[in-house]
């Protein structure tokens, strides 16, 4: 019997195209991001406003943002906030360098592993917030023991996806490589890289609101400004209003940063054709 192959009609690749976005999550609309919070934002409005959430359990949206102007014309709060943000920031990046360095080494070497990876999950076990007592003796109560904190939270995850992605590039790139004869600073740039950057960019994720949840314990420490000293405050004197201002504020810091990494994953990695494409 003779097989006659036809080739596949002119409509194939646009069937193609169909069939995934009908099984895949759908098309991406714009503001995505911002559906979640601001239904979040209108069932608060509503349950403050029908009197189901009171405001002994949860201050209302509207007194939020009196007391957000209030701290704002009355008090420091623009230096809080910077403030924060310093603090978040210098330790992010420190614990994103510093954990992106040691991965290489790990996932590069087998003596760099034997080295590295062992403490790492070791301190993987260990809290860093259960550490703060030591690194106060360490570094006292100031601003250096709450950077480390901040970094010392943000480097795991780093490590841990970055280390993740390297030890899962498939190891006929590195036949490749060698058919190639590419040197080995070669074959880092073009092909280990970019083949880790999907676990670096998970890794940024986690990194981004660890730090957030480390900054949130550390400035209630003899913070002397600060989002966490402002709050500190609030509690003092039992203002639950301007303790909710505080939260919203860590909320949004965390969620911006979230939303900015997972925008540069999307246009850094837009040769991947996964389901986010």
């Amino acid at each position: 019997m003779t097989v006659i192959d036809k080739a596949p009609p002119a409509s194939y690749e646009g069937d193609v195209r169909v069939v995934r976005r009908r099984l895949g999550p759908g098309r991406r609309f714009r503001g995505a991001f911002w559906v979640g919070p601001a239904v979040v934002l209108v069932i608060w409005s509503a349950g403050s406003a029908t009197g189901l959430i009171k405001p002994a359990i949860l201050t209302s949206p509207w007194d939020v943002v009196v007391a957000f102007g209030v701290q704002w014309t009355d008090h420091d709060l623009l230096g809080d906030i910077l403030s924060s943000l310093a603090r978040a920031a210098s330790g992010l990046a420190i614990g994103v360098i510093t954990g992106a360095v040691l991965a290489v080494l790990s996932g590069l070497s087998r003596a760099g592993e034997s080295l590295i990876d062992g403490p790492i999950q070791i301190k993987r076990s260990i809290p860093t917030l259960a550490l703060i007592p030591l690194f106060i003796a360490w570094f006292g109560i100031g601003q250096e023991m709450k950077i480390v904190t901040i970094a010392l939270i943000s480097l795991v995850p780093i490590y841990v996806h970055t280390h993740n992605g390297l030890r899962g590039i498939d190891g006929r790139y590195a036949e490749l490589a060698e058919t190639l004869d590419l040197r080995r600073g070669e074959f880092v740039r073009h092909v280990v890289l970019p083949g880790a950057l999907p676990g670096f960019l998970l890794g940024m994720r986690f990194a981004v609101t660890s730090s957030l949840l480390g900054l949130v314990v550390v400035e209630q420490y003899n913070a002397t400004a600060g989002i966490g000293h402002m709050i500190t405050l609030a509690e003092q004197y039992g203002q639950t209003d301007v303790i909710v201002v505080g939260l919203v504020i860590y909320g949004i810091f965390g969620y911006c940063a979230d939303t900015a990494v997972r925008l540069t994953a999307r246009r850094v990695l837009a040769w991947r054709q996964t389901l986010e494409g």
